[in-house]
Order: structure tokens, then C-alpha cells, then sequence
């Protein structure tokens, strides 16, 4: 008896979720695509707002929702999407963050450096296609802009993609930040093609408008709040420190398939040579992570143990931020405190005094601009056809500057 894989899933944002078809019922019953259940969303974010415990799971089944109602109105509109591009537009944003890391972002280039999510998102659905037997294909070619149909590409990946409209949604349902509403079913009904490119009609500008609010406030609210900056910076140490000492031959407690990524710095052509370590790094999620700096608040290592209780504890780093540098002489006078109070040496003093930026680009036209269609049939930048003069600014990028360290220490 065949099994009935049209199942739907009840989801907080949207709804009921009606899986299409058959592959991509079995694409999210697969082991890689399951581990998703078990990496956040926000990584560390829940320790700023409680709520923040959703995962990437969530976002990839809402982002593949959206994608059904993106194309089904692009077919209303006479666009025409065979059933083949339409099953390889939906696996391509299914799958579009298969390869995130534990902790999602926050360690993006700690377990591995060098090698982004993206990256092995495609090596992920590299691997896929073959256990499926070439049904990826398509789905691949989409998701690496290779294909004819350039907009699909865009739906998937673009500044204006299902991606972001699920999550600007989906993290301001889970944080309780209202800012980040956006009206998703607005925008897609205004999705539109013209010359092979994703265009917006001009009647959805103000929708578009709030949009990019929207992901400008979610961003200095959300996702580089202060606070959050703190946490994951601390985290970030963390690992950093506890490679360092398993390079040096100290044997920390890890989880096996966590070990092999301490012990070890592999590149993408590792990843490319070896299939194991695909494998393995498809095994990893949050748990081991969480369980390893659990193990380690009562290492021998001083810093390591330190900086790993802070963490369990939510006895987070002070943080200082502005939107210049620090100056030199400011920093140092709070070195030469840790070191004096702490009797440490400069290099580890670093693991507790840390100073870095981060940028926020609501809007980077130079990558894919969003077109708004005037009723003439013109193409126009949304930031040249809105008349809301501060669009011009979300399209430049944001710097911040920050300081991190020990809450004990005065200045």
C-alpha cells in the first residue's frame, strides 16, 4: 500500500502548509534536512528575547509556503512555469539553508573557516541528487543562478526573495518585535515579470517601503542588538579558545562527531575530497555545542571554563557601542585592568577584552535592485521611485563599531 505523502503542517505564521508532492515530502523526511529541527533560527537571540526559540526547520517549510504563493500568482499572471521548474523552485528555497551550522549564523566561520552555509548547502544538495537520482538537478541550477529563467533564481535568492519574507515575519512573530511585520501576501500578489526579471507593480511600493524598514529595524533591534552582539561574541571566544587548547593537545570532552571539526581546520576542497567530513558536519547541530560548553565550565583550561560559565549563566561580557572606532588608548586602559585583576597576559587577555564592527545594508541596489513597474511599462529602482526621501539612505551601509568586556572592570 503506497503511503499518502500529502501532508499538510500546521504552521504558527501561515497556517496549514500542504507539502506538493511525493520528493519533497521525502526531501524533509530526510536525515539532512530533520537536523534542521535542531539548529535555532536565531542562535543566541532567545537569551534577549525568550521567545526566539525557533528553528531553521520553521523558516524553510515558510519560506517553500511563500514559494507556493509566489509562483502561483506569476502563473495566474500568464508567466509561464512548467511543473518541472515549479517542483525545482520549491526544493531550491527548501533547501536554501541546509548547510547552516550550529547556532546558525553566530558560527558561521567558527566550526569551519572559511567555508560558508551556502557553500555546503550546495554540497548538501550535490549529495542529495545523487541519493535521489538526478531529480535535484534542476532544483541545483536554480538555486546557483544557472539556469534561463533568471527570476527564479531571484525568488529564491535576491533582495527581495521568500527567504527574507519569512523570516522578517517569522522572527518578529517569535521575538514579539513588531517592527518587523511585514504584509508578505501583499507583496507576492504584486510579484510581477518583466525581461526575465523579478519586477514589483507600482500599486506594492508602499508595501516594498515597509519592507525595507522593516529589515533595517529588525536588524539594530534583532539580530545585531547589543545584547545579542555580546552573547554570540562570547560564544565565538569560546570555540576559538577551545580550538586553540585542542591544538595544542589538551583532550577536551566533545561529542565524537563534534571532535572531529575541534581537533581539525578543513577547507571547502577537504569538503569536496572527503565525503565523510559532509557527512559528519551534517551531523552536528546545537546539541553538541550546547553539551561540550556545558562539560567545559568545570575545565581545567582558566579562560575556557570562565568564558563558558558567563555563557551558561547569562553573565554576559559589557558591551560599548558607537559609530566610530574605539580609540587605542580606551582600549588598552581596559587590557592593562583585565590583566592587573585577572594576573593574565596580553593573549589571553584577548578572549575577554573584544573589540569588532558589524554593518547593517538594508538594501544594496549594486547586488539586485528591486524594480518597481510604473503604469508606462517602465522599470524604475525602488529608491528613485519611492517618494519616501529616507529609501535613498537604507541603500547605504551602516557601520557600527563595538567593545566588549568583564562587567567588573570600571573605566
Amino acid at each position: 500500500m503506497t503511503k499518502n505523502k500529502r501532508k499538510i503542517i500546521n504552521d504558527p505564521i501561515y497556517g496549514f502548509v500542504t507539502i506538493p508532492d511525493d520528493l519533497i515530502y521525502d526531501l524533509i523526511n530526510h536525515k539532512y534536512f530533520q537536523r534542521l529541527r535542531r539548529i535555532k533560527q536565531l542562535g543566541l537571540t532567545n537569551l534577549v528575547y525568550p521567545g526566539a526559540l525557533h528553528t531553521r526547520f520553521h523558516h524553510a517549510i515558510g519560506a517553500m509556503h511563500l514559494m507556493q504563493e509566489a509562483l502561483y500568482t506569476l502563473k495566474q499572471k500568464g508567466v509561464s512555469i512548467t511543473p518541472e521548474e515549479e517542483q525545482a523552485t520549491l526544493i531550491a528555497i527548501l533547501l536554501h539553508d541546509i548547510g547552516h551550522g550550529p547556532f546558525s549564523h553566530a558560527l558561521e566561520h567558527s566550526i569551519v573557516t572559511g567555508v560558508s552555509h551556502e557553500t555546503v548547502s550546495s554540497l548538501l544538495m550535490e549529495a542529495l541528487n545523487k541519493e535521489f537520482k538526478g531529480k535535484l538537478s534542476l532544483a541545483i541550477k536554480i538555486f546557483n543562478d544557472q539556469y534561463k529563467k533568471k527570476y527564479l533564481h531571484q525568488l529564491v535568492s535576491s533582495q527581495l526573495d521568500m527567504d527574507r519574507l519569512d523570516y522578517l515575519k517569522r522572527d518578529s512573530f517569535f521575538t514579539g518585535v513588531n517592527e518587523g511585520v511585514i504584509s508578505s501576501d501583499r507583496i507576492i500578489k504584486m510579484l510581477d515579470v518583466v525581461n526575465n526579471e523579478l519586477v514589483v507593480e507600482v500599486k506594492g511600493i508602499y508595501s516594498i517601503e515597509k519592507f525595507l524598514i522593516a529589515r533595517r529595524l529588525m536588524y539594530w533591534q534583532v539580530y545585531l542588538h547589543k545584547t545579542v552582539l555580546s552573547a554570540e561574541t562570547l560564544l565565538v571566544n569560546i570555540l576559538k579558545r577551545a580550538k586553540e587548547l585542542s591544538a595544542s593537545g589538551t583532550d577536551l570532552f566533545a561529542t565524537p562527531v563534534f571532535k572531529k571539526f575541534l581537533v581539525n581546520d578543513f577547507s571547502k576542497k577537504d569538503f569536496e575530497k572527503d565525503s565523510s567530513i559532509l557527512n559528519d558536519f551534517a551531523n552536528l547541530d546545537d546539541t553538541d555545542i550546547s553539551a561540550s560548553i556545558k562539560a567545559w565550565t568545570s575545565c581545567d583550561d582558566r579562560i575556557l571554563s570562565m568564558l563558558c560559565n558567563k555563557l551558561i549563566e547569562r553573565k554576559l561580557l559589557r558591551i560599548e557601542m558607537q559609530s566610530t572606532p574605539f580609540a587605542t588608548a580606551y582600549k588598552n586602559k581596559i587590557i592593562e585592568k583585565v590583566m592587573q585583576k585577572y594576573k593574565l597576559g596580553r593573549k589571553e587577555t584577548g578572549y575577554l577584552v573584544i573589540n569588532d564592527s558589524v554593518n547593517n545594508s538594508a538594501y544594496l541596489a549594486s547586488k539586485f535592485k528591486i524594480n518597481i513597474l510604473m503604469n508606462d511599462g517602465r522599470l524604475m529602482d525602488v529608491a528613485e521611485a519611492s517618494d519616501q526621501l529616507n529609501l535613498q539612505k537604507l541603500s547605504q551601509t551602516v557601520t557600527k563599531h563595538f567593545l566588549c568586556y568583564l562587567k567588573d572592570i570600571e573605566v
